[in-house]
């Protein structure tokens, strides 16, 4: 890490709007539309207090969670992000590397700038891989079968795109894959001589997982066009009926915002659901994942794991979520901006500031260790105010 140790996930997030051009941090950080559900995400974390219970035995604090079979040393997985070589050279192989070094896992997405088996014999920890349910059945087949036979342990299937979300920052920012130098975007990228060197003295940033399968699409920009023309919006619970099949390993379904789905889910052989709007990405207006936490949990924890993701910012955030019944969290942004930030050590140093701020949250609320947290361990910031006189 450059400069000064960054203490918080803001802070990362401050470095990386630093160091990366306008249309790279806007493609990060920013949301759909008018970005209410992006702030909610957020925000529903701050409708929690923390219960703290005192005189209680915290000398140990472990943190260990099973997540689909898998232990893992804390309870925060690496989410899925792609082209992650636009924010940093090491993409997607700093995720995959902070992860093992940090015991947990980091969810590969098919989306990623390195290639699927790349990333997976980058580390001798087996990692998870996302899949979106492309169009072309043949082609979802193909990285499905490419995703096992490299070690991939589980796949997490994200459903909540059968179009992309409006993402109004990177239109008018006019966003290529990779960024494209015009008058419009010139001085900016000039800027950020680090960044820019990067970009020019590594590989590009494209979608690695699809090169070769292509063959009409020319160039990076080409493969950016077949990709987000092969989203399908006719894709039922049968189709991924037949991807849980075909994987014949653990599934975790992601984007899920209903109790209902969260059943169907169950029903069609997945082994975990991920509340998820996507991080505000896609659809505006809908609920805050945190808010919609406890739906899910009541309908099908008892029979499979239960994730959030969306908004977690601190490692007391985590500690709510988990309070509320969650297995785990996935935290994508964060850990960009970890990258953005400074490589493959930004990142590890997002999952330590996290693992501190956890650690030391289950110290001052009395908990000892993450299997202690339960509902009673928070309350209601509304409930809290509505009785203040």
């Amino acid at each position: 890490m450059r400069r000064r140790t960054a203490i918080s996930v803001a802070d990362l997030r401050a470095a990386a709007r630093r160091r990366l051009p306008r249309m790279v941090f806007d493609f990060v950080d920013g949301g759909a539309e008018d970005e209410q559900t992006l702030r909610d995400n957020e925000q529903a974390f701050r409708r929690w207090t923390l219960r703290p219970r005192v005189l209680v035995d915290v000398s140990e604090r472990p943190q260990e969670v099973t997540v689909l079979g898998r232990r893992l040393a804390i309870p925060v997985v690496l989410g899925p992000t792609g082209l992650m070589r636009m924010v940093g050279h090491e993409g997607e192989l700093a995720a995959a590397a902070a992860a093992h070094r940090f015991g947990t896992v980091s969810v590969t997405s098919s989306g990623s700038s390195v290639s699927l088996e790349d990333v997976a014999t980058s580390v001798p920890s087996p990692q998870w891989f996302q899949l979106y349910p492309w169009g072309d059945r043949a082609m979802v087949d193909a990285l499905i079968d490419r995703a096992r036979d490299s070690g991939y342990e589980a796949m997490v299937v994200t459903v909540d795109v059968p179009v992309v979300g409006a993402r109004e920052k990177d239109l008018r920012n006019g966003l290529t894959v990779p960024p494209a130098v015009s008058l419009r975007t010139g001085w900016d990228l000039l800027r950020h001589p680090a960044w820019l060197v990067g970009l020019l003295t590594h590989p590009k940033p494209t979608y690695a997982n699809f090169t070769g399968l292509m063959p009409d699409a020319r160039g990076t920009s080409g493969l950016a066009a077949h990709t987000t023309g092969l989203l399908n919006p006719a894709h039922t619970w049968h189709d991924l009926e037949r991807m849980v099949r075909r994987f014949d390993g653990p599934v975790m379904l992601k984007g899920v915002m209903t109790g209902e789905d969260a059943r169907r889910a169950v029903d069609v052989g997945c082994r975990a659901v991920a509340v998820s709007n996507h991080g505000g990405r896609q659809a505006d207006s809908v609920p805050a994942a945190l808010d919609v936490l406890s739906e899910v949990v009541a309908e099908v924890a008892a029979e499979v794991d239960v994730l959030l993701d969306g908004g977690v910012r601190r490692g007391s955030d985590v500690v709510k979520a988990l309070a509320l019944g969650a297995r785990a969290c996935l935290v994508g942004r964060p850990w960009v901006y970890g990258l953005a930030a400074g490589g493959t050590a930004g990142v590890e140093r997002t999952l330590e500031i996290l693992r501190d701020e956890i650690d030391r949250t289950l110290a001052l609320i009395g908990r000892p260790g993450v299997a202690s947290l339960d509902a009673s361990a928070i309350g209601s910031a509304g409930l809290r105010s509505s009785l203040e006189p």
